[in-house]
């Protein structure tokens, strides 16, 4: 069973990663994590050949791209998993443009935004922030997963997500202003609550595994 994960972190080791990492562990998968960061290439272009009636793109991304390889692979794969740390109160932009080529071309214009992806592919999504979990709230950050959440389900037909706040950002706190933060309270957390987000992340990727491939 290949499961692939799209790792849109800039930090190929840290936070985001880890998780997948362990997502994937979940899955028991052949696949593997894939960087975003590795590769050349742009969002939507909003040419609409992916739209165009009769035409060799349809349903399809016709931008020639790094991308286009890895969105046939993440087609074809059993379980499909993204993360993404949290900027400003979003994904990533490599996440975001990602996501355009990924989920554009199989929305259809008809009165039920239905999708032409043609079986159910189990989604996971999962969200690293160094915000704590009043801040993720008070900003409305939920929202903004909630959504990308229903647009998953609507295309590919099944999605969750996960999300590890608070995260430890780097090695020595010291070598950067961060004045701001708990930072031994973001230790603390380092040590007794992102092992438990890993096991959630574990737990995510085995539910997906088990989920019908069929619509």
């Amino acid at each position: 069973m290949r499961v692939i994960a799209f790792n849109g972190s800039p930090r190929k080791d840290w936070n985001t990663a880890i998780l997948l990492k362990h997502a994937l562990q979940g899955a028991e998968s052949q696949g593997a994590e894939t960087n975003l960061y590795d590769y050349t290439y742009t969002g939507c272009l909003s040419c609409f050949k992916c739209k165009l009636k009769g035409g060799d793109s349809l349903g399809r991304c016709a931008t020639r791209d790094d991308l286009r390889p890895l969105l046939g692979e993440a087609a074809e794969s059993a379980a499909l998993l993204v993360g993404s740390p949290i900027y400003f109160g979003s994904i990533t932009g490599a996440t975001k443009a990602f996501l355009e080529r990924l989920l554009f071309p199989y929305l259809v214009y008809d009165q039920g935004h239905s999708s032409l992806f043609a079986r159910k592919l189990p989604t996971g999504f999962i969200y690293a922030t160094g915000a704590n979990e009043s801040r993720v709230r008070e900003a409305g950050y939920t929202h903004g997963f909630q959504l990308l959440e229903g647009i998953l389900q609507r295309t590919f037909g099944s999605s969750e997500y996960l999300v590890a706040t608070d995260t430890y950002q780097f090695d020595d706190y010291t070598k950067y202003e961060t004045s701001g933060f708990d930072v031994d309270g973001k230790k603390r957390r380092r040590q007794e609550v992102f092992p438990q987000d890993c096991r959630r992340a574990f737990d995510l990727g085995a539910r997906l595994v088990r989920q019908p491939q069929t619509a």
